[in-house]
């Protein structure tokens, strides 16, 4: 009699508990599987950031040059240096006030009696008693392939008796005389000029290595 008694309550207080269990569980439509318990909605804690500007005001170490953004130029501590500001204007490619032909030249020296070196050193005949003569040769072709490039550059660029493309305001508004190293003939003398200059380049580096045969360290 207790155990019958005992057995409806028992399924009674199963049915309660099942039931409570699946109030919190909810079968989504179209899916199949075990259901979800839904928690309860908390309460979503936020915050915001505020920029706060400093009292101190800071110091720009790289900026716009002459504080125009739409120059496409920065001013930053190494281009903008005395150093290398008197460095970079005393390049032939920026000294204006000197012909082109005078520019081609110089630039010429410097590309031959550099260029003679690494072909010596490197170059296929290096073991060999023709090393200064071959490597000599091979530097001079090179300045003539390189003025052959000039050339070509020149007349696709610049057209004859056009004025010249450099412009003739500086980058603080003052005006100056435009770079006639942008036109068609001052190409054609800067060209001129670095061949020559550079042949001669090549021939003062042969003079120097195999006819005066002074005792470098490296020969």
């Amino acid at each position: 009699m207790a155990a019958a008694s005992a057995s409806p309550m028992a399924s009674q207080l199963k049915s309660r508990f099942s039931s409570s269990i699946t109030r919190g569980l909810v079968i989504p439509r179209g899916i199949s599987g075990a259901p979800f318990r839904v928690s309860p909605t908390k309460r979503s804690s936020c915050f915001t950031v505020k920029a706060i500007q400093s009292e101190k005001p800071t110091f720009q170490v790289i900026q716009p040059i002459n504080g125009d953004p739409f120059i496409g130029s920065l001013e930053t501590p190494v281009t903008s240096s005395p150093l290398i500001a008197w460095y970079l204007s005393n390049l032939p490619a920026y000294r204006t006030a000197v012909s082109p032909l005078l520019r081609g030249v110089e630039v010429g020296l410097a590309h031959g009696l550099l260029l003679v070196g690494p072909f010596v050193k490197a170059g296929p005949l290096r073991n060999t008693e023709y090393a200064g003569a071959a490597g000599s040769l091979a530097a001079g072709g090179l300045v003539a392939i390189l003025s052959i490039c000039l050339t070509m550059y020149g007349v696709a660029q610049f057209n004859e008796g056009e004025p010249s493309t450099a412009p003739s305001l500086t980058l603080t508004g003052r005006k100056k005389v435009p770079d006639q190293l942008q036109t068609a003939d001052g190409w054609a003398k800067f060209t001129g000029g670095f061949f020559f200059g550079g042949i001669s380049g090549v021939i003062w580096a042969y003079f120097l290595l195999y006819v005066l045969n002074l005792p470098y360290f490296v020969k």
